[in-house]
């Protein structure tokens, strides 16, 4: 299969991602240093990529000469590798998932994801996250099926780590993005890729860097808690190692910082818990909505915050 010509400012986050910041990102820009907005940053970091949405609008708009993008779950870590290196295997192996599934009737679709999950999470017992190879090509694709067709389109896993999302039951899903993912791959190639804790991008920091962190959030209550993307938990102990790690760079490197989180006064109008964690910094109150919540009459709009050192 031949690559095609990717369509200029086209590229957009392949799969959907709790949390992911599409619906909020014309209120981020907002807040990008004057400098990207120069093109004066040439390197841009991202240590929790998850969806990526905030990445694909920066490398799509501003002058890089790099990135780098890391996150601690390794199924997107390796999907995102396999985008960058071997997009038209992937391609082909998603065409194959989604050829099967759409000649299948409602009721068979749904066995049809089963099968496909239970292979998912069995292979990952034994599976080589660390050596890129054909098996990873095979995850990935089985990754973004499952994306495209389980209920509401996030990727959620148990304490063993096994991908636990049920059947969305969809009548007709998009399955398989070409040109997206084409276009995708075409914007990794200046871009470091690595399975690693927020900790490890000190080591990618340029002279004029521009950081963007978008943890776990912080759950607004206990309904709520959905911090774990991965076996690890973002606690709040790793929301006060995520704090000092933020005030380290601010102090000892040129570099401009962004991050995200939830706003806990929506909740708890005393609750500071993230105001006196970064008090010498700017913290802006905008607004969001709730996208991913079980309960469609708890969607909504809600505040989050967006701190910046500059």
């Amino acid at each position: 299969m031949k690559k095609t010509t990717p369509v200029i400012n086209k590229a957009k986050p392949f799969l959907k991602w709790a949390g992911g910041k599409n619906q909020l990102l014309n209120t981020i820009r907002n807040f990008y240093p004057e400098s990207l907005k120069k093109n004066q940053c040439s390197c841009y970091i991202e240590p929790f990529i998850g969806g990526g949405a905030v990445f694909f609008d920066i490398v799509q708009n501003y002058q890089l000469k790099y990135s780098y993008l890391s996150d601690i779950n390794p199924e997107i870590v390796i999907t995102y590798k396999v985008i960058q290196k071997s997009v038209d295997l992937l391609i082909e192996k998603i065409a194959e998932l989604s050829e099967q599934y759409q000649s299948l009737n409602l009721e068979k679709q749904k066995e049809f994801f089963y099968q496909i999950r239970e292979i998912y999470n069995q292979d990952r017992k034994d599976f080589n996250y660390t050596d890129f190879s054909d098996g990873w090509i095979k995850r990935s694709a089985m990754l973004i099926f499952m994306n495209k067709t389980c209920f509401n389109g996030l990727f959620r896993t148990n304490k063993s780590g096994e991908f636990n999302v049920p059947h969305g039951e969809y009548k007709n899903p998009t399955i398989l993005d070409q040109e997206n993912l084409i276009n995708v791959s075409t914007l990794l190639q200046n871009s470091d890729i690595e399975l690693a804790d927020f900790s490890q991008s000190i080591n990618a920091i340029k002279d004029n860097s521009f950081m963007y962190l978008d943890p776990p959030y912080r759950p607004l209550n206990k309904t709520s808690n959905f911090t774990s993307y991965s076996t690890s938990v973002f606690n709040d102990f790793e929301q006060q190692r995520l704090a000092e790690f933020y005030k380290k760079l601010n102090c000892n490197y040129k570099i401009y910082l962004m991050l995200s989180n939830s706003d806990p006064k929506n909740e708890n109008p005393l609750d500071n818990f993230f105001d006196e964690l970064y008090q010498q910094f700017n913290i802006h109150r905008v607004s969001a909505t709730r996208m991913i919540n079980s309960k469609g009459s708890q969607r909504g709009n809600i505040n989050e915050l967006l701190i910046t050192n500059y």
